[in-house]
């Protein structure tokens, strides 16, 4: 189980690809904003789609 202390200050570190990083400090830079409030916000639309993908610890389902 994964808790997640609100008062950690400890950094995390992301890697991303090249290009993708490149393309997502583009668009920090037009809506002049931080990268990190881009990857939180880009978070928090892609969550509900995310929830939807199936975990690699369920069983397929064989209806096929």
């Amino acid at each position: 189980m994964l808790t997640i202390d609100r008062t950690d200050k400890r950094k995390q570190s992301l890697y991303f690809p090249k290009d993708m990083l490149e393309e997502v400090a583009a668009e920090a830079r037009r809506l002049d904003r931080s990268l990190s409030w881009i990857f939180q916000r880009a978070w928090k639309i892609a969550k509900p789609e995310i929830a939807k993908y199936q975990s690699v610890n369920e069983p397929e389902d064989d209806a096929s």
